[in-house]
């Protein structure tokens, strides 16, 4: 013989009030509109009573069968007590009714009315996902209301639950996509030394508008590139990641220059949710031997260079426009002699642009930035280490964390 099923005990006015009180912080629930689904002739759900009582505001519309409640079914109903006794019109045998509620009355509570002596349906309809249910020989007009307040507060509550386990889903969905979306750079065989940090101005992002990437060819050239999408939302994330992606490739086909910028124009052009989209760009192929590099700026800020442990300074080169500004255009390539030992530190603006001290109104700029830097050479800080001092003391002078998307990048050798 099955064991004894586990019913939920009818709750009694004062129990089901407090409930209340626990969910809305003793605050009302405002008016509630209850939809009831019942066939019994001899009308035992006294709808009278409940409308009637004094101090109610639960209001009750009437439905036949499920046809008539599903035009009754609006947006204004917050509760529907179907009756579990349904027959005929189509409505199904069992618990079939129910569950056909339960599909069409998704945002609102539902609630389960049969008799005390079919207890062990009474408790399947909760698992299936009624709210509760109420006994029609044990109606009490101030029960069903509180009742009534209860399930609309707990349907509530379980409806918050979910969307917040679906937003953190979702989130943590975004997250492992974000980070199979950074760069793992390239460079094995290579005798220079790599490290980068990446910090998106959106909040809870991991990826924003600045990207880079460094990769080494078969021929032995290690090539860097950093880069900066206009805007921080995820539109410039997503056109970032594009544009990486095509560096790598053409990079990898032997493009560079004036050519490989050109291309990665039109795919910027093709990509762009709109004209006033563009992206600045800075490139650098450093040769085989380690010991110079061919440069390219695209609107970009100029890159940091220390050479054999002294003090780190801007490289003075022009700059050609940014990509997608201008059609047809040239970018001027510098040749750039690094020496037996160097740091070569790439960066977008989002480590210039903040401010330059506590409460201060200008920008930190190149040579604030600079400076910056080269109290930590002083300190005689390098790599990994050396990014990280750089980007806390931007970060202190700023007051707090930067706003912008911030990229740096930094190869060295010796």
């Amino acid at each position: 013989m099955p064991g004894p099923v586990s019913v939920p005990l009818q709750r009694s006015a004062a129990a089901v009030e407090a409930a209340v009180e626990t969910v809305t912080g003793g605050q009302g629930t405002g008016d509630l509109t209850l939809l009831v689904i019942e066939d019994d002739p001899a009308g035992t759900f006294a709808v009278p009573e409940l409308l009637n009582s004094p101090g109610s505001r639960v209001r009750v519309r009437s439905a036949r069968n499920l046809t008539e409640a599903e035009r009754l079914l609006t947006d204004d109903v917050h509760c529907v007590l179907v009756d579990l006794a349904l027959t005929g019109g189509g409505e199904g045998e069992g618990l079939d009714p129910l569950q056909r509620v339960l599909r069409l009355a998704d945002r609102q509570a539902v609630l389960a009315l049969t008799t005390s002596d079919d207890a062990e349906r009474a408790a399947e309809a909760v698992r299936l996902g009624a709210q509760d249910h109420l006994f029609r020989d044990e109606l009490d007009g101030r029960l069903v209301r509180r009742t009534v307040r209860y399930a609309v507060e707990r349907k509530r509550a379980d409806t918050a639950q979910r969307k917040l386990a679906e937003s953190r889903l979702r989130a943590q969905e975004n997250a492992r996509l974000e980070r199979g979306l950074l760069p793992t750079p390239l460079l094995q065989g290579s005798p220079l030394r790599f490290a980068a940090r990446y910090r998106p101005g959106r909040s809870r992002a991991l990826l924003g508008g600045d990207f880079y990437d460094t990769v080494r060819t078969p021929d032995g050239t290690v090539h860097a590139v950093i880069g900066d999408v206009c805007g921080h939302g995820p539109d410039e994330a997503a056109l970032g990641v594009e544009l990486r992606i095509a560096w790598r490739a053409l990079t990898f086909a032997g493009l560079c220059g004036d050519e490989l910028l050109s291309t990665l124009q039109r795919v910027l052009e093709h990509e762009r949710e709109s004209e006033e989209i563009f992206a600045t760009l800075c490139t650098v192929d450093i040769t085989p031997e380690g010991d110079r590099a061919e440069l390219c700026l695209a609107g970009h800020p100029s890159p940091l260079l220390t050479r054999d442990g002294g003090p780190a300074r801007l490289l003075p080169y022009e700059t050609g426009p940014a990509l997608g500004l201008l059609p047809c255009v040239r970018w001027p390539r510098h040749q750039v002699e690094l020496g037996d030992a160097w740091s070569l530190m790439l960066y977008t603006d989002g480590l210039i642009e903040g401010r330059s001290g506590p409460g201060e109104r200008g920008r930190l700029g190149d040579e604030g930035m600079l400076a910056v830097v080269n109290e930590q050479v002083a300190a005689g800080l390098a790599g990994e280490a050396l990014l990280d001092s750089a980007v806390a003391g931007v970060r202190a002078l700023n007051g707090g964390e930067l706003t912008d998307d911030l990229a740096v990048l930094l190869l060295s050798r010796g």
